[in-house]
């Protein structure tokens, strides 16, 4: 058992990390303005399977390829920054009629985020990789049983994920979801398109 004096850092480390703004975040407030919680939630489900993954490989300790390879962190990036123009384009092609129609101006299928699109932007996130890296190192004592360590940093993290990445669907849902003329949403599509633009350079040139 992880001692309880182990946890208010471990808070005080992954609550302002996962909350903060960034990419991922602007995506779910995204999704929840456009789609609604409802709709929104195999994106999230992507979201959250691929904290589940990174936590499987850095936990069970293949994240040292990535010490060892630096050029991983390189390919990641770009990867990255370019799955991130991609969700821009399909933010500028969102169609402008109501967040519940299932069809778009061509008569083609919407334009949703899917779980897919939930779970690449975090695992070619090299930050999101670096976080949980340091969580494991940090927080993982060499001196106890490490597979009850690991069960229980993970499960804490995703609890933290899910508490902290819920209030940016919501919000997006309260606050864009007000706005519903087909002038609104296209200019949420084209606001949202331009800030995955500015992310992905961002995230190349950081």
């Amino acid at each position: 058992m992880i001692p309880w004096e182990i946890w208010l850092p471990f808070l005080g480390y992954t609550i302002p990390m996962v909350i903060s703004p960034g990419p991922g975040n602007t995506l779910l407030a995204a999704a929840g303005g456009r789609f609604g919680i409802r709709a929104s939630l195999p994106f999230w489900t992507g979201f959250e399977a691929a904290n589940l993954v990174l936590c499987l490989v850095y936990g069970l300790g293949v994240g040292r390829a990535l010490q060892d390879h630096p050029g991983l962190d390189q390919a990641l990036k770009w990867a990255g920054a370019a799955y991130l123009a991609y969700v821009a384009w399909r933010f500028f092609r969102m169609p402008a009629g109501p967040a519940g129609d299932d069809r778009t101006e061509a008569g083609t299928s919407p334009a949703k985020l899917r779980f897919g699109d939930g779970f690449l932007p975090v695992v070619l996130n090299p930050k999101i990789h670096t976080m949980i890296l340091v969580m494991f190192s940090q927080f993982l004592d060499p001196a106890r049983p490490l597979p009850g360590q690991f069960t229980q940093l993970t499960v804490a993290f995703l609890v933290v994920c899910l508490a902290c990445h819920f209030p940016w669907i919501y919000a997006g849902k309260i606050i864009l979801g007000r706005f519903r003329s087909a002038r609104a949403l296209r200019l949420q599509g084209w606001t949202f398109g331009t800030c995955m633009v500015l992310v992905a350079a961002y995230t190349v040139w950081s």
